[in-house]
């Protein structure tokens, strides 16, 4: 048998699902493009990308049942990561061109226009990773990533309540403004900047993502 994680590249109409796919493989994962439910569930991993509009994208993800898969793994700790809108789509709601968008709701924020003198933020970017980050363990603070987007989270709200549980660790860049560039919290993982697109960078992300699966 093949120790190689399963990983399904979440497919509802919204994402580079193709880079996704060729940048898991290169790094040793076993990847499949689907929205079958059942293939969903059961992969070691599930990879939701995103792009375009964040209201669009909800709408794709809920016609394709995605907003319930991704929440039955969660409640049951099975790992999900999403990747620029699909990212975004995991706070609580989207504001685009006036028009509000009920999230997934997994973590408190909202994604607004970001506010920087150039607009989209197109190109490399530095990023302050969480402390005790995973998913940037062995990159250098230098390191660059590929960023595309208009709109980001700038403020991190998320509460604890109880003295067992941990924190999400938070990694932060700046354009313009500070912004969420990754978050990790348990099963759940996301990053703003395409780590498909972001070379030798992006594939250790990846590589460390798979090695929390």
């Amino acid at each position: 048998m093949s120790d190689r994680k399963k990983v399904v590249v979440f497919d509802y109409g919204f994402g580079n699902v193709r880079s996704a796919e060729r940048a898991l493989a290169h790094v040793g994962a076993d990847v499949e493009i689907t929205r079958d439910y059942d293939r969903a569930m059961t992969a070691d991993g599930l990879l939701v990308p995103g792009v375009g509009a964040f209201d669009a994208c909800m709408k794709g993800l809920r016609a394709a049942r995605g907003d319930w898969i991704v929440g039955r793994r969660l409640s049951g700790g099975r790992p999900v990561m999403g990747i620029c809108v699909g990212m975004q789509i995991l706070f609580e709601r989207g504001i685009e061109h006036g028009v509000e968008t009920e999230g997934l709701d997994e973590w408190p924020g909202t994604v607004e226009p970001l506010k920087a003198p150039v607009v989209p933020h197109m190109g490399w970017n530095t990023v302050t990773p969480a402390a005790d980050s995973r998913l940037f363990a062995g990159l250098d603070a230098d390191t660059r990533y590929y960023f595309v987007h208009s709109y980001a989270v700038r403020e991190w709200g998320f509460e604890i309540t109880a003295d067992h549980i941990r924190p999400p660790q938070v990694t932060w860049a700046t354009h313009g403004e500070s912004f969420i560039a990754a978050v990790e919290n348990g099963p759940l993982c996301a990053t703003q900047f395409h780590p498909e697109k972001s070379g030798d960078a992006g594939a250790q992300l990846l590589t460390n993502w798979l090695a929390t699966l």
